[in-house]
């Protein structure tokens, strides 16, 4: 009885449970914010790609207008100037990681512009008439404005094809002033944005744009319309981007 009555180490124990106590809660609180903080920072880089694309289908306008024939472009004959070498050289992405774009058709599988080519001929959704991507710009986001006035992590590209919507059954030449732009931003953690938009040769110094099609991690669908953007001969004077208001161009 008296070895019962004995409470000798009995605060030691208390102790020892109040510590495995606390660490357990401790370590569930960093568990949380650690959490939040990945979810806060790629909701973030999301919004940043979505611009980043966004920016890239009006600097590509810029270069289409100045194109007088919108064949040579699917023809892979003419070019954007936003180029970051060669496409067939793999890519060191600002955020980490590479990539392979590919420009000259057929294109390897593991390429970005072959999976894009492959998705578009699987869903066979125009026959003869479906898309033939052709690579026309592609370059970190950085370098769309000169001295490294756009802090980005961002890599961007887009691709050209012929409107689906004709029927003349050949999807290198343009009948109808029409082409479909794919535009991507890639960037950290994995992140990676897709646009889509129709632009049509309005008149000689303008573009309509069309947005067909905005596509991400909620697969969002819209419709809107966007007048031209600028007329050959004169420069932007102003264009800046960021996470909350997109791109402003002046």
């Amino acid at each position: 009885m008296s070895r019962l009555r004995n409470e000798t180490g009995s605060a030691l124990i208390i102790a020892l449970m109040s510590m495995m106590l606390l660490t357990a809660l401790g370590t569930a609180v960093v568990m949380v914010t650690r959490t939040e903080t990945l979810i806060a920072g790629n909701y973030s880089h999301a919004q940043e790609a979505l611009y980043a694309a966004d920016a890239a289908v009006e600097r590509v306008v810029q270069d289409l207008l100045m194109v007088p024939r919108w064949n040579d472009v699917l023809g892979g004959i003419s070019r954007s100037a936003f180029v970051d070498g060669s496409p067939d050289v793999p890519k060191a992405l600002p955020g980490g990681g590479t990539l392979t774009l590919c420009a000259a058709l057929p294109c390897s599988p593991s390429s970005v512009t072959g999976q894009l080519q492959q998705v578009t001929d699987t869903a066979d959704m125009w026959g003869l008439n479906n898309p033939q991507w052709r690579l026309f710009a592609w370059s970190p986001l950085r370098d769309l404005l000169p001295n490294n006035q756009i802090d980005s992590a961002m890599y961007v590209a887009v691709w050209v094809a012929d409107d689906p919507a004709e029927s003349d059954n050949d999807p290198s030449a343009d009948t109808n002033g029409t082409l479909t732009l794919h535009a991507e931003a890639f960037g950290p953690s994995g992140t990676r944005k897709i646009i889509e938009v129709t632009v049509a040769r309005t008149s000689g110094t303008e573009i309509e744009r069309g947005q067909i099609a905005q596509r991400g991690q909620e697969e969002l669908n819209q419709r809107s319309r966007k007048a031209a953007v600028q007329t050959p001969g004169t420069s932007l004077t102003n264009m800046r981007m960021n996470a909350s208001g997109g791109l402003a161009v002046q």
